[in-house]
Protein backbone atom coordinates (compact mmCIF):
# COMPACT_ATOMS: atom_id res chain seq x y z
CA UNK A 1 0.00 0.00 0.00
CA UNK A 2 1.34 3.50 -0.91
CA UNK A 3 1.77 6.00 1.87
CA UNK A 4 0.04 9.35 1.69
CA UNK A 5 3.44 11.06 1.37
CA UNK A 6 4.35 8.94 -1.68
CA UNK A 7 0.96 9.58 -3.27
CA UNK A 8 1.49 13.30 -2.75
CA UNK A 9 4.90 13.12 -4.37
CA UNK A 10 3.49 11.26 -7.39
CA UNK A 11 0.69 13.80 -7.70
CA UNK A 12 3.26 16.61 -7.58
CA UNK A 13 5.35 14.97 -10.31
CA UNK A 14 2.28 14.53 -12.52
CA UNK A 15 1.29 18.14 -11.95
CA UNK A 16 4.75 19.43 -12.89
CA UNK A 17 4.89 17.31 -16.05
CA UNK A 18 1.46 18.44 -17.18
CA UNK A 19 2.22 22.16 -16.92
CA UNK A 20 2.28 23.81 -20.37
CA UNK A 21 5.65 25.00 -21.66
CA UNK A 22 6.20 28.75 -21.41
CA UNK A 23 6.01 30.44 -24.78
CA UNK A 24 9.21 32.08 -25.96
CA UNK A 25 9.31 35.86 -25.86
CA UNK A 26 8.67 37.39 -29.28
CA UNK A 27 11.70 38.74 -31.10
CA UNK A 28 12.01 42.52 -31.09
CA UNK A 29 14.61 44.77 -32.68
CA UNK A 30 15.47 48.42 -32.77
CA UNK A 31 17.57 49.60 -35.71
CA UNK A 32 19.14 52.42 -37.67
CA UNK A 33 17.68 52.75 -41.17
CA UNK A 34 19.39 54.49 -44.07
CA UNK A 35 17.88 55.39 -47.43
CA UNK A 36 15.50 58.11 -48.61
CA UNK A 37 14.71 58.54 -44.90
CA UNK A 38 17.34 58.26 -42.16
CA UNK A 39 16.02 57.31 -38.73
CA UNK A 40 16.33 55.12 -35.63
CA UNK A 41 13.41 53.19 -34.17
CA UNK A 42 13.30 51.34 -30.86
CA UNK A 43 11.96 47.84 -30.27
CA UNK A 44 8.37 49.15 -30.16
CA UNK A 45 8.74 50.82 -33.57
CA UNK A 46 8.86 54.34 -32.11
CA UNK A 47 11.14 56.79 -33.92
CA UNK A 48 13.77 57.97 -31.43
CA UNK A 49 16.03 59.89 -33.83
CA UNK A 50 15.94 61.11 -37.41
CA UNK A 51 18.16 63.08 -39.74
CA UNK A 52 16.78 65.10 -42.64
CA UNK A 53 19.20 63.87 -45.31
CA UNK A 54 19.07 60.85 -47.56
CA UNK A 55 21.79 58.33 -46.72
CA UNK A 56 23.46 55.25 -48.19
CA UNK A 57 25.15 53.51 -45.27
CA UNK A 58 25.42 54.16 -41.55
CA UNK A 59 26.39 53.10 -38.06
CA UNK A 60 25.40 53.99 -34.53
CA UNK A 61 28.74 54.44 -32.80
CA UNK A 62 29.63 53.47 -29.24
CA UNK A 63 29.41 57.12 -28.15
CA UNK A 64 25.83 57.35 -29.45
CA UNK A 65 26.69 59.45 -32.51
CA UNK A 66 25.63 58.27 -35.96
CA UNK A 67 28.13 57.92 -38.83
CA UNK A 68 26.51 58.21 -42.27
CA UNK A 69 27.36 58.01 -45.95
CA UNK A 70 25.26 60.82 -47.41
CA UNK A 71 23.56 60.84 -50.79
CA UNK A 72 24.54 63.56 -53.25
CA UNK A 73 22.75 66.89 -52.71
CA UNK A 74 23.32 70.62 -53.06
CA UNK A 75 25.33 70.54 -49.87
CA UNK A 76 27.17 67.37 -50.89
CA UNK A 77 27.27 67.40 -54.74
CA UNK A 78 29.60 64.41 -54.77
CA UNK A 79 28.04 62.73 -51.75
CA UNK A 80 29.93 62.61 -48.49
CA UNK A 81 30.19 61.27 -44.97
CA UNK A 82 29.16 62.90 -41.72
CA UNK A 83 29.11 62.06 -38.03
CA UNK A 84 25.99 63.41 -36.34
CA UNK A 85 25.31 63.68 -32.62
CA UNK A 86 21.93 62.92 -31.06
CA UNK A 87 20.97 66.61 -31.33
CA UNK A 88 21.49 66.54 -35.10
CA UNK A 89 24.74 68.51 -35.05
CA UNK A 90 27.55 67.55 -37.44
CA UNK A 91 30.74 66.85 -35.51
CA UNK A 92 32.64 65.64 -38.58
CA UNK A 93 32.07 65.88 -42.34
CA UNK A 94 33.95 64.99 -45.52
CA UNK A 95 32.72 65.86 -49.00
CA UNK A 96 33.19 63.41 -51.85
CA UNK A 97 35.07 64.63 -54.91
CA UNK A 98 33.52 62.44 -57.62
CA UNK A 99 30.02 61.11 -58.40
CA UNK A 100 28.82 59.39 -55.21
CA UNK A 101 29.86 58.18 -51.77
CA UNK A 102 28.17 54.87 -51.02
CA UNK A 103 30.08 53.44 -48.07
CA UNK A 104 31.19 54.54 -44.64
CA UNK A 105 32.89 52.59 -41.84
CA UNK A 106 34.47 53.69 -38.59
CA UNK A 107 37.92 52.17 -38.27
CA UNK A 108 37.96 52.38 -34.50
CA UNK A 109 40.92 54.78 -34.27
CA UNK A 110 39.04 57.95 -35.11
CA UNK A 111 39.60 57.36 -38.82
CA UNK A 112 36.88 56.69 -41.35
CA UNK A 113 36.67 54.56 -44.49
CA UNK A 114 34.58 55.63 -47.48
CA UNK A 115 34.26 54.77 -51.15
CA UNK A 116 34.02 57.20 -54.06
CA UNK A 117 32.22 56.23 -57.26
CA UNK A 118 33.28 57.95 -60.45
CA UNK A 119 35.81 57.75 -63.27
CA UNK A 120 38.41 56.76 -60.69
CA UNK A 121 36.58 54.47 -58.26
CA UNK A 122 38.50 54.23 -55.02
CA UNK A 123 38.54 53.58 -51.29
CA UNK A 124 39.69 56.37 -49.02
CA UNK A 125 40.67 56.39 -45.37
CA UNK A 126 40.47 59.86 -43.81
CA UNK A 127 40.95 61.30 -40.35
CA UNK A 128 38.70 63.77 -38.57
CA UNK A 129 40.74 66.66 -39.95
CA UNK A 130 39.76 65.54 -43.45
CA UNK A 131 43.29 64.39 -44.31
CA UNK A 132 43.44 61.43 -46.70
CA UNK A 133 45.54 58.73 -45.02
CA UNK A 134 45.12 55.95 -47.58
CA UNK A 135 43.84 55.65 -51.15
CA UNK A 136 43.11 52.29 -52.79
CA UNK A 137 42.16 52.20 -56.50
CA UNK A 138 39.38 49.80 -57.47
CA UNK A 139 39.14 47.78 -60.67
CA UNK A 140 35.52 48.42 -61.60
CA UNK A 141 33.54 49.39 -64.70
CA UNK A 142 33.17 53.14 -65.25
CA UNK A 143 30.23 53.37 -67.67
CA UNK A 144 27.74 53.50 -64.78
CA UNK A 145 29.10 55.22 -61.68
CA UNK A 146 26.00 54.47 -59.61
CA UNK A 147 26.43 50.73 -60.10
CA UNK A 148 30.14 50.54 -59.30
CA UNK A 149 30.37 49.52 -55.64
CA UNK A 150 28.38 49.48 -52.42
CA UNK A 151 29.06 48.28 -48.86
CA UNK A 152 32.85 48.10 -48.83
CA UNK A 153 34.34 46.94 -45.53
CA UNK A 154 37.89 46.87 -44.18
CA UNK A 155 38.75 43.40 -42.90
CA UNK A 156 40.78 42.38 -39.86
CA UNK A 157 43.70 41.45 -42.15
CA UNK A 158 43.88 45.00 -43.51
CA UNK A 159 42.30 44.10 -46.85
CA UNK A 160 39.03 45.47 -48.27
CA UNK A 161 35.94 43.48 -49.25
CA UNK A 162 34.12 45.21 -52.12
CA UNK A 163 30.75 44.29 -53.73
CA UNK A 164 30.79 45.48 -57.37
CA UNK A 165 27.24 45.64 -58.66
CA UNK A 166 27.32 45.86 -62.45
CA UNK A 167 30.46 43.69 -62.58
CA UNK A 168 28.52 41.03 -60.59
CA UNK A 169 31.55 40.19 -58.50
CA UNK A 170 32.75 40.56 -54.90
CA UNK A 171 36.46 41.26 -54.66
CA UNK A 172 38.98 41.41 -51.85
CA UNK A 173 41.70 43.99 -52.43
CA UNK A 174 44.97 44.42 -50.57
CA UNK A 175 46.08 47.93 -49.48
CA UNK A 176 47.81 48.48 -52.83
CA UNK A 177 44.70 47.66 -54.87
CA UNK A 178 45.69 44.13 -55.88
CA UNK A 179 42.81 41.64 -56.15
CA UNK A 180 43.61 38.72 -53.85
CA UNK A 181 40.21 36.96 -53.90
CA UNK A 182 36.98 37.21 -55.83
CA UNK A 183 33.69 35.42 -56.40
CA UNK A 184 31.15 35.90 -59.17
CA UNK A 185 27.57 36.43 -57.99
CA UNK A 186 24.19 35.39 -59.49
CA UNK A 187 22.97 38.99 -59.42
CA UNK A 188 24.34 42.43 -58.55
CA UNK A 189 25.97 42.23 -55.09
CA UNK A 190 25.22 45.01 -52.64
CA UNK A 191 26.45 43.73 -49.27
CA UNK A 192 29.39 41.40 -48.64
CA UNK A 193 30.21 40.29 -45.10
CA UNK A 194 33.25 38.25 -44.14
CA UNK A 195 32.07 35.90 -41.40
CA UNK A 196 34.22 34.62 -38.50
CA UNK A 197 34.59 31.18 -40.16
CA UNK A 198 35.97 32.75 -43.35
CA UNK A 199 32.76 32.40 -45.36
CA UNK A 200 31.27 35.44 -47.10
CA UNK A 201 27.60 36.43 -46.90
CA UNK A 202 26.33 38.37 -49.94
CA UNK A 203 23.06 40.22 -50.59
CA UNK A 204 22.17 40.11 -54.29
CA UNK A 205 19.81 43.07 -54.83
CA UNK A 206 17.27 42.51 -57.63
CA UNK A 207 17.92 38.78 -57.59
CA UNK A 208 15.98 38.87 -54.30
CA UNK A 209 18.36 36.40 -52.70
CA UNK A 210 21.19 36.13 -50.21
CA UNK A 211 24.02 33.62 -50.62
CA UNK A 212 26.88 32.42 -48.45
CA UNK A 213 30.07 31.16 -50.07
CA UNK A 214 33.14 29.49 -48.60
CA UNK A 215 36.80 30.45 -49.07
CA UNK A 216 36.84 28.65 -52.42
CA UNK A 217 33.82 30.61 -53.65
CA UNK A 218 31.52 27.59 -53.43
CA UNK A 219 27.95 28.38 -52.40
CA UNK A 220 27.08 26.72 -49.07
CA UNK A 221 23.77 28.45 -48.26
CA UNK A 222 21.15 30.63 -49.91
CA UNK A 223 17.74 32.03 -49.16
CA UNK A 224 15.32 33.35 -51.79
CA UNK A 225 11.66 34.32 -52.02
CA UNK A 226 10.93 30.73 -53.03
CA UNK A 227 11.92 29.67 -49.50
CA UNK A 228 9.74 32.19 -47.67
CA UNK A 229 5.99 32.75 -47.26
CA UNK A 230 4.54 35.74 -49.14
CA UNK A 231 7.85 36.37 -50.95
CA UNK A 232 8.94 39.28 -48.70
CA UNK A 233 12.29 40.10 -50.33
CA UNK A 234 12.08 43.03 -52.73
CA UNK A 235 15.61 44.15 -53.67
CA UNK A 236 17.94 42.43 -51.19
CA UNK A 237 20.32 45.31 -50.49
CA UNK A 238 21.38 45.54 -46.86
CA UNK A 239 22.07 42.31 -44.96
CA UNK A 240 23.23 41.63 -41.41
CA UNK A 241 24.20 38.32 -39.78
CA UNK A 242 23.27 38.36 -36.11
CA UNK A 243 25.30 36.74 -33.35
CA UNK A 244 22.65 34.00 -33.00
CA UNK A 245 23.24 32.97 -36.62
CA UNK A 246 20.05 34.50 -38.03
CA UNK A 247 20.17 36.75 -41.08
CA UNK A 248 18.26 40.02 -41.48
CA UNK A 249 17.54 41.22 -45.03
CA UNK A 250 16.21 44.56 -46.20
CA UNK A 251 13.77 45.08 -49.07
CA UNK A 252 14.90 48.34 -50.61
CA UNK A 253 12.02 48.53 -53.10
CA UNK A 254 9.31 47.86 -50.51
CA UNK A 255 6.79 50.65 -50.11
CA UNK A 256 4.08 51.53 -47.57
CA UNK A 257 2.66 48.60 -45.60
CA UNK A 258 5.07 46.15 -47.23
CA UNK A 259 7.74 44.16 -45.42
CA UNK A 260 10.89 46.27 -45.09
CA UNK A 261 13.06 43.91 -43.00
CA UNK A 262 12.94 40.12 -42.68
CA UNK A 263 14.85 37.94 -40.20
CA UNK A 264 15.35 34.29 -41.11
CA UNK A 265 17.02 31.38 -39.35
CA UNK A 266 19.58 29.06 -40.90
CA UNK A 267 16.65 26.75 -41.64
CA UNK A 268 14.95 29.65 -43.52
CA UNK A 269 12.19 30.16 -40.99
CA UNK A 270 10.92 33.75 -40.73
CA UNK A 271 11.10 34.83 -37.07
CA UNK A 272 10.72 38.63 -37.31
CA UNK A 273 9.59 41.23 -39.83
CA UNK A 274 9.28 45.00 -39.87
CA UNK A 275 6.63 46.96 -41.80
CA UNK A 276 5.73 50.65 -41.71
CA UNK A 277 3.72 53.27 -43.60
CA UNK A 278 6.69 54.96 -45.26
CA UNK A 279 6.62 54.94 -49.04
CA UNK A 280 10.40 54.53 -49.19
CA UNK A 281 12.23 51.30 -48.48
CA UNK A 282 15.39 50.78 -46.43
CA UNK A 283 18.73 50.94 -48.24
CA UNK A 284 20.83 49.50 -45.41
CA UNK A 285 20.39 49.16 -41.66
CA UNK A 286 22.03 48.30 -38.34
CA UNK A 287 20.25 46.18 -35.75
CA UNK A 288 20.42 47.66 -32.24
CA UNK A 289 19.79 46.20 -28.79
CA UNK A 290 17.07 47.19 -26.31
CA UNK A 291 19.19 50.14 -25.14
CA UNK A 292 19.76 51.36 -28.70
CA UNK A 293 23.37 50.17 -28.68
CA UNK A 294 25.07 48.32 -31.56
CA UNK A 295 26.31 44.76 -31.24
CA UNK A 296 29.98 44.64 -30.18
CA UNK A 297 30.93 42.57 -33.23
CA UNK A 298 28.43 43.53 -35.94
CA UNK A 299 28.50 41.35 -39.05
CA UNK A 300 27.33 43.79 -41.70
Amino acid sequence: MLSLSRLGAIALVVTVISLPARAADPIKHGFLATGAETFIVDESGKVTWKYLHSSRDGWVLENGNVLLALSKSKTYPGGGVAEIDKDGKEVFAFKGTQSEVNTVQSLGDGNVLLTEAGDKPRILEVNHDGKVLAEVPLQAQTKDHHLQTRMTRKLANGHYLVPQLLDRVVREYDPKGKIVWEVKTPHMPFTAIRLPDGNTLIGCTLGNLVIEVNKDGKEVWRVTNDDLPNKPINDACGVQRLENGNTVITSHHATAKQTKLTEVTREKKVVWTYTDDRKSGIHHFQILDAQGKPEKHPMR
